[in-house]
């Protein structure tokens, strides 16, 4: 599984043939890319729908998008997208080779920046190469994207303990999100490998001494190794 940071929650995976991007959003400093030299992938994940998180997802309409009902409703009326999967909290779907589970994020989901819409519950993602079950998969890799999240016990209690994430990302920024110290917290709770902080930097409210994060994931006691990559970076997971 390679799994590429463009910067803010922009993540771009790959499992097998199939390449899923989650939350497009390219106007922030840890990138130097545009939407236009993009390749577009299989499909387009959306955790909510603020603005920093639809983005760019209209220069992707070719795609699949997968986002709960609210708000792929909101992406074929309004950013051209004819394909779409429209799923919920705890529901898992195929994805090309990928499996994605959707999980609940705690946060606000006003849609665009005007907040002027509500659509429905903001989400986090499980992509993994098996569909999730109580027998496990020791030889599978799974990766958790958080979305815009608080710290929530279902993050020990579901995700860490029966989804088996290997590595996550998690928001750090704080203000809008977790800062430094409940990221940390996370990261021990969900009992990850590694871990990556997202969200940060982005603008003057969530910036953020990113050593600060390395120092309370280490205070934990968590064994999970750290990862501060740059933007349009990629990490294999093997």
């Amino acid at each position: 599984m390679e799994l590429t940071w463009h910067g803010h929650s922009t993540w771009r995976v790959t499992l097998g043939d199939t390449t899923l991007l989650i939350d497009p959003f390219f106007d922030n400093p840890h990138t130097s890319l545009t939407p236009a030299e993009i390749d577009t992938p299989e499909f387009v994940l959306l955790t909510h729908g603020h603005a920093d998180h639809i983005g760019h997802a209209e220069a992707f309409s070719d795609a699949t998008l997968v986002a709960t009902p609210e708000v792929t409703g909101y992406a074929e009326a309004e950013l051209g997208f004819d394909d779409t999967v429209g799923m919920n909290l705890g529901g898992t779907v195929a994805c090309g080779d990928a499996f994605v589970t959707m999980h609940r994020a705690d946060h606000t989901n006003g849609l665009n920046t005007g907040y002027e819409h509500e659509v429905g519950m903001p989400a986090g993602f499980v992509i993994s190469d098996h569909r999730p079950t109580l027998t496990g998969d020791d030889d599978g890799t799974t990766f958790y994207h958080a979305g815009d999240t608080g710290l929530m016990t279902e993050m020990r209690d579901v995700i860490g303990e029966y989804l088996e994430p290997d590595a996550a990302a998690v928001p750090a920024g704080d203000h809008f999100t977790m800062g430094p110290t409940q990221a940390a917290i996370a990261v021990d709770w969900l009992d990850v490998d590694y871990a990556f902080p997202m969200h940060y930097d982005t603008f003057p409210p969530v910036e953020i001494d990113t050593d600060r994060f390395v120092e309370e994931v280490a205070a934990t006691g968590s064994d999970a190794s750290v990862e501060l990559l740059d933007g349009d970076e990629t990490f294999t997971i093997e």
